[in-house]
């Protein structure tokens, strides 16, 4: 059987949905180990993570299933959800890659309003770095001004005489560009392989199964 054959793209989308399954059981994995050594405290981050593994697994499943029984309708369903999860990411990944400094702060402010103070605590535990913006430019003696977060800041910074913490966002920022390349190169490269995922299912959709019935409707 010659490559680009029936067999060569039921094997071809086959593994392909093998990875997809190990991603998603590496994604919940990740999040558990993270969550069972303390790493990460907020709920939120940890639902979010085993929710993009649950769905990406369940995708895989439903695709790896449709390519061993060569099902039409499974097959149909896969290709349309995978194609939307390719626009959102492809999408996505060319944001990351765009973002200046200044659409990186305002992203960071948004996304620190939106963690609880355990998550925040944690943060500034392991950044070494207190609160996400100074309210004036403080000091050593002028502690009061500081934001309510940086007043309870347990950072080690924090424990030091005089008082030499720099802010969340400072540091944050010295890490947000790299961050944001790697996360929009590794979320292009896949939207790619998502985007193959679709273009190997419509040719084997439409593909007759050799030994089927060859008076049988596709």
């Amino acid at each position: 059987m010659v490559c680009g054959g029936f067999t060569c793209s039921k094997n071809a989308l086959c593994s392909l949905n093998v990875v997809y399954m190990l991603v998603g059981l590496l994604l919940i994995g990740v999040a558990a180990w993270g969550k069972g050594f303390g790493l990460v405290s907020s709920i939120h981050i940890i639902g979010g993570v085993i929710a993009v593994g649950v769905f990406l697994l369940l995708i895989a499943i439903v695709g790896l299933i449709g390519a061993i029984h060569h099902h039409q309708v499974m097959l149909f369903f896969y290709m349309v959800i995978l194609f939307i999860v390719f626009l959102f990411q492809f999408g996505i990944s060319c944001s990351c890659l765009a973002m200046n400094r200044g659409q990186q702060e305002v992203l960071l402010k948004s996304a620190w309003g939106m963690l609880d103070d355990k998550t925040k605590t944690d943060l500034e535990s392991q950044l070494n770095c207190c609160g996400l913006h100074n309210v004036t430019n403080s000091t050593a003696t002028d502690v009061p001004k500081l934001d309510k977060n940086q007043q309870s800041c347990s950072a080690p910074c924090a424990k030091q005489k005089p008082y030499d913490c720099v802010t969340c966002v400072e540091r944050m920022l010295n890490h947000a560009t790299e961050a944001l390349k790697i996360l929009g190169g590794v979320g292009l490269f896949f939207s790619f392989t998502e985007i193959l995922g679709v273009w190997l299912a419509v040719r084997y959709r439409n593909q007759k199964d050799p030994r089927a019935n060859p008076s049988a409707f596709l």
